[in-house]
């Protein structure tokens, strides 16, 4: 047998054994220094907690809410090329490794609730849009939900793995070779995207994953990966052969716990941006320009008939616009002339990822008490009073009355603080941490409570703040200018005068 660099050779010289010693000169200190750095860069959240005028920390709890719906709502609003028409396949994995509980309950648990609620929001804000969800256990891929734009089909199924428990080893190769498989015939003009929870070190492959992983990249096929140990050396060569055109750090990251576990989740649910590619021919660019989808009207049968997606007897369902063929629910793809069938809403609730809203600014007391916006009193959306302008304690108050404090005790300060220069160095970069993170937290909440859209000026709290980028895309303020100079304009037009923002038109030949 082989002997290994581990085992004990007592004949060893001592100059073998002094070539084999780890030198420490030097990494004592910097080790020190890490360490120092480290402690200094802890979070002291009691630190943080300030007691209120009432004597409770009610207003620091309502600080860190305010803080928290603000940074979900900030984000990046610059209008990118984006895929609205997604085709999405959801790699989990179902091996051994995922009973471990360092995420609780455990890995298996928390990645299947995890996934139910990003497939709710999934469709959501891409309404036509497919998902299909694949398994990894035993060393076999196994599917778990067929490719379909129904989220209650793949919540269902996700569902019944909870009465399995998973085993054996993961195949990352035949999990690549099935989702390559099920993108196979996806349209050209939807993207192509593959999101792997990978929670093993290894991976049992059969062959060769780097052919794989080539087919995938031939087939425009772009990997998202959500490590739950480590970073393997496989995923990331995954990620960057599959993306060459983004950072890795992107798409390749490792939960540290469960909060941030859901961020990266939920942060796919957004369409990636669509990066140009050289196309081979200008016939071949311009193919996928247009896209033909039908409008169907729901329709009512006196007695149920079978719809053409699942062979089912119903009472309800869609009229194709071109075959007249019934399905049961929309968005979907006519099984017999697939054509896409959608309706309007859907359509209109894609486009806000093109036109996202701007983020608001928040307003500090200076310009929320100024003559010009004294009066907006009350939030713009939901009616609600704002806080009103704290004055100045009766403490601070005081301070400014009192006479200044004589010189010896000046003195004697300075002295007292030339005598101490060691615990001035420990407590100054705690101070400037805990500055520096005031100073951020403060660009991000409003002091007074106000924020205001950058096109209209009008005030809204943080409720509505957070409604409005998440739910509505769209600013009430703007909206209602909008019908008031719309209404102003049909008035205009009925009594004969030019509409606003046209007079400089030709009115009956006399003005241009």
């Amino acid at each position: 047998m082989v002997e290994s660099d581990e085992e004990y050779a007592p004949d060893a010289s001592d100059d073998d054994l002094d070539a084999h010693q780890v030198s420490t000169k030097g990494g004592s200190a910097r080790a020190n220094r890490q360490i120092e750095s480290a402690f200094n860069e802890v979070r002291r959240t009691w630190e943080e907690v300030e007691e209120g005028e009432d004597g409770t920390i009610t207003k620091t709890i309502d600080s860190l809410l305010q803080q928290g719906k603000r940074k979900r709502t900030l984000k990046d609003t610059t209008p990118l090329q984006r895929g609205i028409i997604r085709h999405l396949i959801i790699i989990l994995d179902l091996s051994a490794a995922m009973t471990e509980k360092d995420l609780r309950p455990t890995r298996y648990l928390l990645t299947i609730r995890y996934c139910q609620d990003f497939i709710t929001e999934f469709f959501e804000q891409n309404p036509i849009s497919q998902i299909g969800i694949i398994g990894m256990r035993d060393g076999l891929a196994v599917r778990v939900s067929d490719m379909s734009g129904n989220p209650s089909d793949h919540i269902s199924n996700l569902q019944s793995l909870r009465k399995d428990d998973p085993r054996g080893q993961p195949s990352l190769q035949n999990a690549l070779d099935m989702a390559r498989a099920a993108l196979f015939h996806a349209p050209s003009h939807g993207t192509r995207e593959i999101l792997l929870l990978f929670g093993s070190l290894l991976s049992s492959d059969p062959g060769d994953i780097h052919t794989t992983i080539s087919s995938l990249v031939a087939s425009k096929i772009n990997t998202t990966v959500i490590g739950l140990s480590a970073q393997v050396a496989i995923c990331l060569t995954l990620v960057k052969r599959t993306n060459p055109h983004s950072n890795p750090q992107k798409h390749y990251n490792v939960a540290l716990d469960e909060v941030n576990y859901r961020e990266l989740i939920m942060r796919l649910a957004t369409p990636p941006e669509a990066h140009t590619q050289q196309a081979t021919s200008t016939v071949d660019s311009n193919a996928s320009s247009l896209l033909m989808m039908g409008f169907p009207s729901r329709v009512i049968d006196p007695k149920p008939s079978l719809c053409a997606c699942h062979s089912r007897p119903t009472s309800g369902g869609y009229l194709c616009s071109r075959c007249s063929s019934k399905v049961c629910s929309l968005p979907t793809t006519c099984p017999a002339c697939s054509l896409t069938l959608i309706l309007s809403t859907h359509l209109a609730r894609s486009y806000h990822h093109l036109f996202p809203l701007q983020n608001w600014s928040t307003v500090p007391w200076s310009h929320a008490m100024s003559t010009a916006h004294k009066h907006k009193s009350i939030c713009f959306g939901c009616q609600a009073p704002f806080p009103i302008h704290p004055l100045r304690s009766a403490t601070q108050i005081l301070k400014a009355t009192l006479p200044t404090k004589p010189a010896f005790s000046d003195a004697r300060n300075a002295e007292s603080a030339s005598t101490e220069p060691s615990m001035a160095h420990l407590s100054r970069p705690r101070a400037d941490s805990v500055s520096r993170r005031k100073r951020d937290e403060d660009q991000t909440i409003s002091e007074s409570g106000r924020y205001a859209c950058g096109s209209c000026e009008e005030f809204f709290c943080v409720d509505c703040d957070a409604f409005c980028h998440e739910i509505v895309h769209n600013c009430p303020g703007c909206l209602s200018r909008e019908g008031e100079i719309m209404a102003r304009n049909e008035g205009s037009l009925q009594n004969g005068a030019a509409p606003e923002g046209m007079e400089g038109l030709v009115t009956n030949g006399e003005r241009g």
